[in-house]
């Protein structure tokens, strides 16, 4: 990836009448990434993927593309296409022709034109469909005509609406894979809008997470599932447990509250004078059957609910401190189908599995550094 970032947001705002979309929305992304906007409806993220794609003015604030300041610049003097989530193929018109579309209005040679759609139609999988039209397609082959036609102009950044919107789960899982593997292969920018988790994190290199016009946090996948930066991303991405903890002890960059009987809740120590936290710990890092011990939280609950998942279970335990933990238990033996609501348990989790969480947004750093690693 090149120093320079392919796109810069800086204080990008979005205001309609008294509603703010987007709100001081900063951020970098690299040339070469795979870049999620994640966040639920009404959060930002598509209005600022159109100011980027300049389809929405700012109301304040820049966007800089490849280097070149272009937050008045038109949408087609932009070097950016952009898909949506009905595709918007021409029915009459074949695969090839769809595709060769723009490099037609654009002038470009014949010879050059027929290469480069043979090349993007061949990036895409879709070698030998060049005669069928769009009827003739299942939906993600039809999506995939719409990233080659997208693809095939060579722009410097490619920005997707959630274009796998329309297709049912099993095809919407397959062509997250896809996608990902059509981005590797070709090397192009894209900036991806979603408010389904999982689909960003299985293919983002970085995510940004929204909400109410603002960034909460800019980080990798894992780290945006491992170390939630405040109450909202935890609570948003996946399944998460936030509990209160309040600080009766510090050692050693932990602190614990202490439950009696050898039972404490430990968690890194956020380096603050609060009396109180929360953390976050996920289900499927909880263990049962937990011995206290140095660097282990440990509490004694009583099971509320026991539901078969497929490839876990998932306990409801209701716990000494009044809250409700949820845990996954993997289904490669019996212990944790045989737990019925009323059964006392232990519970527990390494003190490196809890993480300490704020409650407003994070700042929205810049980080383009971050892309590299």
């Amino acid at each position: 990836m090149s120093e320079r970032p392919m796109i810069e947001l800086r204080s990008l705002s979005k205001r309609y009448g008294d509603a703010l979309a987007a709100d001081s929305v900063t951020l970098d992304i690299a040339a070469g990434e795979f870049f999620s906007l994640l966040g639920p409806s009404g959060c930002g993220k598509t209005t600022t993927l159109r100011m980027i794609a300049g389809f929405e003015e700012p109301t304040s604030g820049t966007v800089t593309l490849d280097g070149e300041d272009v937050t008045w610049v038109s949408p087609r003097r932009r070097k950016v296409n952009m898909v949506f989530q009905d595709y918007a193929l021409f029915p009459h018109m074949t695969v090839a022709e769809n595709v060769a579309f723009g490099l037609k209005l654009s002038k470009v040679p014949k010879s050059e034109l027929r290469e480069r759609v043979a090349r993007i139609l061949a990036a895409v999988r879709l070698e030998g469909y060049e005669s069928r039209r769009p009827a003739q397609l299942s939906g993600g082959q039809r999506q995939r005509v719409a990233l080659a036609r997208a693809l095939v102009n060579e722009p410097a950044a490619l920005l997707l609406d959630e274009p796998l919107g329309p297709l049912d789960l099993k095809l919407r899982k397959e062509m997250q894979l896809e996608l990902k593997a059509i981005q590797q292969r070709t090397g192009t920018t894209f900036v991806y809008v979603t408010h389904d988790q999982e689909e960003a994190l299985t293919m983002s290199d970085r995510i940004a997470v929204m909400n109410g016009g603002k960034v909460e946090q800019i980080d990798t996948a894992r780290a945006v599932y491992d170390r939630p930066a405040s109450e909202f991303v935890a609570d948003f991405i996946g399944t998460s447990n936030l509990l209160s903890l309040r600080v009766d002890r510090r050692e050693a960059g932990a602190v614990a509250m202490d439950l009696g009987g050898g039972m404490a809740i430990v968690a890194p120590d956020p380096g603050s004078a609060a009396e109180a936290i929360s953390i976050t710990v996920r289900p499927e890092k909880v263990c049962l059957g937990v011995e206290p011990g140095p660097g282990w939280s440990c509490l004694r609950g009583r099971i509320a609910q026991n539901v078969f998942l497929g490839s876990v279970t998932q306990l409801l335990v209701e716990l000494q401190t009044g809250e409700t933990l949820t845990v996954h238990e993997l289904n490669d033996d019996e212990e944790a189908s045989r737990l019925a609501p009323g059964a006392e348990v232990t519970v527990g989790w390494a003190l490196a599995n809890s993480y300490p969480v704020g409650k407003g947004p994070a700042a929205a750093e810049p980080a383009a550094q971050a892309a590299a690693q």
